[in-house]
């Protein structure tokens, strides 16, 4: 017989998979994808919302879905080398070298660049990220309660504050919506598709999924169907709040441009919002806010990161690796925000596609029996493509690769050319296995 898992259980793990997905970060795309696509925001909204909703609420699912017990045995059903070094170039994205390092950009451009003269130079950031990461580390090394009490004041704090400067901007926003720029022009939905990328939260579905899991195992689920049940539900929970608010903060992008013109980043459009509306007080206290809450995000990230990395590395202690991801993070902090994201672009655009392909194939790992053959087919095809088109990010190319994909490969052209060789892929995997099969049962015959 089933245990009842009771409704208000439901709720609690709605919002924490709201609280583990919407750090400081998350703040600033939907701001900065508002101030781009001006009058198309709202489909270039639906295209950020796949990315940065729905696949990674389908990332937890499919941690529930597949009965593994962490992502390296997950992605070990492509290959189990496939499984370290996919998991490790994973950590390493959400960890020391974007996620963790952007936690003290964001604050740096909310808390404390907009009271700066524009000759300032790089000595306050660098000031601040040594600070900010020494703080940091201090938590990582006695993460105890510590960061459990601020983290439960700060977020309804934060979300109180942040919810009353979207309604006022959809009351009275600062002015009409602009015409799209760039790219915005005529494929916003896809442009916001990829912009979703940047929040990695489809990558850290992968940890977080883990968590989610044990938690509704741990409550008295038993079966399968009970704990996909319970985590659909809990998903739901945490996507309604997520799509109202991305949908609310690219509002608030797109109707500030007028009065305030194009910004370098979203931090900056939040900040200057926030001014625009109550002042310096207002400033200040959104500031700390979101320099607090991005402390916790960083302290939370260097532990997992620092924890697994440790697993991984035995002779490597815990302390000496959150010292040295703490170190290394500040360097990487230092090259600032918008550096930091469009550096990140490239690398995301090759890990995305496989991060996607990989839960969908969970999902459909019954259909074809697991064969490992269709795993390595659709994940191999889709890594060809991604690292062709990833490498325009570093203003580098093959050519000649590359124009054949423009003129053969459907939806190429938009960031989104791996779809039809992932599928091809792992048809060709399919068919594959099914001769070897053959083969070797005529072998075992004879």
């Amino acid at each position: 017989m089933e245990n009842k898992i009771p409704f208000s259980f439901i709720v609690i793990i709605g919002l924490m998979l709201f609280a583990l997905f919407f750090g400081a970060g998350n703040l600033i795309f939907p701001a900065m994808l508002g101030q781009s696509a001006g009058t198309n925001i709202w489909s270039a909204n639906a295209g950020f919302l796949l990315t940065g909703v729905g696949l990674p609420l389908l990332g937890v699912l499919a941690f529930g879905f597949s009965g593994k017990e962490d992502l390296q045995s997950l992605a070990g059903r492509v290959h189990p080398i496939f499984g370290v070094v996919f998991t490790t170039i994973l950590y390493l994205a959400i960890g020391p070298l974007f996620a963790i390092p952007r936690t003290g950009s964001v604050s740096f451009e909310i808390g404390v660049k907009p009271f700066l003269s524009e000759k300032a130079g790089f000595i306050p950031l660098l000031v601040f990220t040594v600070i900010f990461f020494g703080i940091t580390c201090f938590l990582s090394l006695n993460p105890a309660k510590v960061v459990d009490i601020v983290g439960k004041f700060l977020t309804p704090i934060k979300l109180t504050f942040i919810g009353i400067l979207v309604v006022v901007a959809i009351i009275h926003p600062i002015g009409t919506l602009q015409a799209p720029i760039e790219n915005y022009t005529e494929h916003a939905f896809t442009n916001g598709f990829q912009e979703g990328y940047l929040t990695m939260d489809t990558l850290a579905s992968f940890v977080f999924g883990i968590i989610i899991i044990n938690a509704i195992k741990g409550k008295g689920a038993k079966t399968k169907k009970q704990v996909m049940t319970v985590c659909l539900k809990a998903t739901g929970i945490a996507a309604f709040i997520l799509v109202g608010l991305y949908t609310a903060l690219s509002y608030l992008g797109a109707s500030s441009v007028e009065k305030l013109g194009y910004l370098d980043n979203g931090g900056e459009v939040l900040a200057q919002v926030s001014n625009y509306y109550f002042g310096t007080y207002g400033g200040i206290f959104l500031g700390l806010i979101i320099t607090v809450a991005c402390l916790t995000t960083s302290v939370g990230l260097i532990t997992s990161c620092s924890a697994y990395f440790h697993k991984l590395l035995p002779f490597l202690s815990y302390k000496t690796l959150a010292i040295g991801l703490c170190v290394f993070s500040a360097v990487v902090a230092n090259i600032g925000l918008t550096h930091l994201i469009s550096f990140s672009v490239p690398v995301l655009s090759i890990l995305y596609p496989i991060a996607i392909v990989l839960i969908f194939l969970t999902f459909l790992h019954c259909s074809f029996k697991g064969r490992t053959e269709v795993y390595q087919g659709s994940l191999l095809l889709t890594f060809v493509v991604s690292l062709v088109d990833s490498l325009k990010g570093f203003n580098s190319t093959i050519l000649e690769i590359d124009q054949f994909f423009v003129h053969n490969l459907p939806f190429y052209d938009v960031g989104l050319g791996w779809i039809i060789p992932a599928i091809a892929g792992g048809l060709i995997g399919f068919a594959a296995s099914m001769i070897k099969n053959k083969e070797r049962l005529i072998w075992t015959k004879s």
